[in-house]
């Protein structure tokens, strides 16, 4: 299926990187192909690996369908090849003028040692954050979960139905938003985490122009309480007893 990226600026080709990056890291359940322009749209054709809702496995290497009763063996999970953005020696593979590229992105050079303020800016706090996502992963649920837009037509029901009956919660809320795509939540991990999934690896990075390596949407803390994830460091309950407007 094809996913809109973004929206491209006129007279600025690199606008799309910071949200084509953060879309092109999340490869556990996405294989990427071919990325294009259509007018002012970025887009990419991919493939997501969500098997059927209606899949249920029946013993002995078989399976049948709940939706329909049909029975026969049970298919082996899809994945695509692997899709590394880690190269290692700082060389990553992000998003340049909307094109996958291999780039060097080493830390910037520090003529002092790293004192207790700045390091405060170069750590990650999510890091320790008890926080999870709907399967019920702990840690970095923000780095495995994302929000897509599928282009599916009104009236291209086969898609919208292939979409719509993905197992819960790998590929879950589906809404259709405009005439010509539908919104999806996707669990996803990122593959710029480090191997134990805790920390970006791309945190305090620079692109060989000085822009930040690390798409600018995942240092935009959430605003408190606004679609947080359980156990997320960023929510504060309220105060028991406090009137609202208060």
């Amino acid at each position: 299926m094809t996913l809109r990226v973004g929206i491209l600026d006129i007279g600025n080709p690199a606008s799309c990187d910071a949200e084509a990056t953060w879309l092109f890291g999340h490869t556990e359940r996405v294989t990427f192909r071919e990325m294009r322009t259509r007018d002012r749209e970025v887009l990419v054709e991919s493939v997501l690996h969500v098997r059927c809702r209606h899949l249920q496995a029946a013993g002995a290497g078989a399976a049948r369908c709940r939706a329909h009763g049909f029975a026969g063996p049970l298919p082996p999970p899809t994945r695509g090849a692997r899709q590394p953005r880690r190269l290692g020696d700082d060389r990553f593979t992000v998003i340049e003028e909307h094109v996958p590229r291999e780039l060097p992105l080493p830390f910037p050079p520090r003529s002092l040692p790293v004192i207790a303020a700045d390091s405060l800016d170069s750590e990650n706090p999510c890091a320790i954050a008890p926080c999870a996502t709907a399967d019920h992963k702990r840690g970095s649920a923000c780095c495995r979960d994302l929000q897509i837009e599928i282009l599916c037509a009104e009236g291209d029901s086969h898609l919208e139905a292939l979409i719509r009956s993905r197992l819960s919660p790998y590929l879950c809320k589906v809404s259709r938003e405009r005439p010509d795509a539908i919104e999806a939540e996707l669990i996803s991990a990122c593959d710029y985490l480090d191997d134990p999934q805790e920390n970006c690896t791309l945190h305090g990075r620079l692109r060989p122009d000085g822009r930040p390596a690390k798409p600018d949407l995942c240092s935009a803390w959430p605003d408190d309480g606004k679609g947080l994830h359980p156990g997320c460091l960023w929510y504060t309950p309220p105060a028991k007893g406090r009137k609202s407007g208060q």
